[in-house]
């Protein structure tokens, strides 16, 4: 089963730009969908970004359109959330999942078993 790591959080005024990172262990990530995810305090977890196994097929929920990029780097088993243009209501813990589909991004009963520490993102002048 594939495992997850997510890094690359932190504080970063209104305005600002954060580069996360999801690391894969356990199987190549050549052929998987990921989706990045996020939970603000109080609130459920939402889909934010998916890519799927090729990188021209992304889906973007509308708060991040125009602002965060998906990527992956198979060789690399990683795929990146670059983040700009960062607003308050941004804040949460940040957090990767392999997905059946991009589109399980806007599925909001949408159930993951795997889980990882995330990563803080903090967004504060």
């Amino acid at each position: 089963q594939v495992q997850f790591v997510e890094s690359g959080g932190g504080l970063v005024q209104p305005g600002g730009s954060l580069r996360l990172s999801c690391v894969a262990s356990g199987l190549p990530l050549d052929y998987l969908a990921i989706g990045w995810f996020r939970q603000a305090p109080g609130k459920g977890r939402e889909g934010v970004s998916c890519i799927g196994s090729s990188q021209d097929i992304t889906y973007y929920t509308e708060a991040v359109k125009g602002r965060f990029t998906i990527s992956r780097d198979n060789a690399k088993n990683t795929v990146y959330l670059q983040m700009n243009s960062l607003k308050p209501g941004d804040t949460a813990i940040y957090y990767c999942a392999e997905v059946s589909s991009i589109f399980k991004c806007r599925d909001k009963n949408f159930a993951y078993n795997q889980w990882g520490q995330g990563t803080q993102v903090t967004v504060s002048s």
